[in-house]
């Protein structure tokens, strides 16, 4: 019953991270797109924005499909725990509820993503990272996340900056960033 519980553990959070990932790289499932995701996160102050945005989609929809896959594991619930930590921290402003745009959905993600990758069973399709690299996977994860939460504890909110930079700013840039 339990590798069951992890199989769908892993289809569910890697399905879900995959298209999220789709929706901030390529504006599929209905999602922005680079470019406005991108300007969100321009608006939060992270600077570079597009790479900012590159990295979050990749993380997401390449951290989803290996997850779901079981593939390379742990790196699949690294890059997503990664990425989670970030969003979460992102929405902190709006408090623990998703209702209010809080980061109550990024941190379950991210609860999820540590829980697989402590306990990833033989759910996976295989071909898992030898102890010592995972060992080192999930350090850098861990690293990677602190710098970026770091990030965004210390970027300044566009309405923060001075009147130049507001300038620069595109009209329609409201936070693309949603759940992670």
């Amino acid at each position: 019953m339990r590798r069951f519980g992890l199989l769908i553990s892993r289809w569910v959070l890697g399905g879900y991270l995959t298209v999220h990932g789709a929706q901030k790289l390529f504006g599929a499932f209905g999602g922005h797109g680079l470019e406005e995701t991108a300007a969100g996160f321009g608006s939060l102050g992270l600077r570079p924005a597009k790479v900012m945005a590159t990295l979050a989609g990749v993380s997401e929809m390449g951290g989803g499909v290996l997850t779901a896959t079981g593939l390379a594991d742990p790196l699949g619930p690294v890059a997503v725990a990664g990425t989670m930590a970030v969003a979460a921290a992102v929405h902190r402003r709006q408090g623990p509820l998703a209702q209010k745009g809080g980061f109550e959905l990024p941190l379950t993600n991210l609860a999820l993503a540590v829980a697989l990758m402590s306990s990833p069973g033989r759910s996976g399709l295989g071909l898992r990272l030898p102890r010592s690299l995972a060992r080192l996977v999930v350090a850098g994860g861990i690293g990677a996340a602190a710098v970026a939460i770091g990030q965004i504890l210390l970027a300044q909110p566009v309405d923060a900056q001075p009147a130049d930079a507001q300038a620069q700013a595109p009209a329609h840039a409201e936070p693309a960033v949603s759940n992670g």
